[in-house]
């Protein structure tokens, strides 16, 4: 009986060292959250008198008008959007098609097309800069939106393709079995049987592809030059270096290019759990 208690005891303080670790580790994490989100409703004259960390005394959204209007964050959220919802949408689907023919066809040489696009997405992209900015010039892209697009869908695929086979594989094949024999092709078969299973797969890497491109800065300072293409991670930069000491209008800056992943991750997060379970059990 007293062993039992020992044991008893000792697994209570683990489980309150748990809590107490994840506790402290969670508000490590949100403070400075915390700190621009409250940053970006101050005035610049209460940061200025009263110091940036020290407990507000007004309240007001004029920091957000300035980043929008002044800093360009509309431009630039909208340009953000315009790469991000195409680039998901189109990955996506190409990437589901060849998953599914590689998945449920005995294809020659998939397994060799398999390794090639996961070994394409080990590369580091810091060695392609160059040449990727060379063929869009050469294709006469450069500059422009269409070639960020390109260049998320291309260094994108690969990785989609491989996560979206492994789940396809995953399907009982009588199932597909049974649609052949109702006469289904295999055009029926991927749209009416496997894209349906594989929605979870595809919600979470939807939002995880969505938070990827919509946060990338290295492909859009690549590719692009222009101020007025530059998604809103690249403004941002550019916010910096207008409102210099403005931590208000900064700090508002931050919370409009955070927001969309955030609505994003918040709507697909039952789907995005699902995908990761799925995964988990294979």
């Amino acid at each position: 009986m007293t062993a039992m208690n020992r044991r008893a005891r000792r697994r209570a303080w683990a489980t309150v060292s748990f809590h107490a670790g994840a506790g402290a580790l969670s508000l490590l994490w949100l403070v400075p959250i915390a700190l621009v989100l409250v940053t970006s409703v101050r005035s610049f004259d209460d940061i200025a008198a009263n110091g940036l960390g020290s407990l507000p005394h007004s309240f007001t959204l004029g920091g957000f008008s300035q980043a929008w209007v002044d800093g360009g964050q509309g431009r630039a959220l909208l340009n953000s959007l315009l790469v991000s919802i195409p680039t998901v949408l189109l990955s996506l689907a190409l990437a589901s098609m060849a998953a599914f023919g590689l998945a449920r066809y005995d294809l020659p040489f998939r397994r060799t097309l398999l390794l090639l696009m996961l070994g394409g997405n080990l590369l580091p992209p810091q060695i392609l800069l160059i040449p990727v900015s060379k063929i869009s010039e050469a294709l006469g892209l450069y500059d422009s939106l269409y070639a960020l697009i390109g260049v998320q869908v291309g260094f994108g695929v690969g990785f989609y393709v491989f996560v979206l086979h492994g789940f396809m594989r995953s399907i009982p094949p009588e199932i597909q079995q049974a649609a052949v024999i109702d006469g289904a092709g295999p055009w029926q078969i991927y749209r009416r049987i496997i894209m349906p299973l594989t929605t979870p797969a595809l919600a979470a890497l939807g939002a995880l592809s969505f938070t990827w491109i919509f946060n990338d800065l290295l492909w859009a300072i690549t590719v692009l030059r222009t101020d007025t293409k530059m998604p809103i991670t690249a403004s941002l930069i550019g916010l910096q270096g207008q409102f210099v000491s403005m931590w208000n209008v900064i700090a508002a800056g931050s919370v409009i290019a955070a927001a969309p992943t955030v609505v994003v991750f918040l709507r697909f997060q039952r789907h995005f759990v699902a995908g990761l379970n799925l995964g988990a059990v294979k």
